[in-house]
């Protein structure tokens, strides 16, 4: 019957032990959710990058394969425009000016 006594608590001794490392001790649940978080968050920015780097990658393609999107480049960035065309320049005028505000002066003097 001894024996017995003195193996279960030598296992709960163990449990305890584990129980510790695993609340309390290095690399616990807490610092494991943590790590997760980071992960997720650095695999969220990583999709982004790459949506980026894929949309530079097709721009690249584009400018290397065709002009037209040279031309659409020169056009719109530096305002090239081809021999014989005319170029006509919109521009949308400010909000017009309200009406000045009555004097506020005194009525009947």
């Amino acid at each position: 019957m001894k024996d017995w006594r003195w193996l279960l608590l030598v296992l709960a001794l163990v449990t305890g032990l584990l129980q510790h490392r695993l609340w309390l001790g290095p690399g616990n649940s807490g610092q494991v959710q943590a790590l997760q978080a980071q992960v997720d968050a650095q695999k969220r920015d990583n999709a982004g990058l790459q949506q980026r780097n894929d949309a530079l990658a097709a721009e690249v393609m584009d400018l290397k394969d065709g002009e037209s999107a040279i031309e659409e480049r020169a056009r719109s960035e530096l305002g090239m425009i081809k021999p014989g065309e005319k170029f006509y320049r919109v521009v949308e005028s400010s909000a017009a000016p309200s009406a000045p505000a009555p004097l506020s002066g005194g009525v009947g003097r």
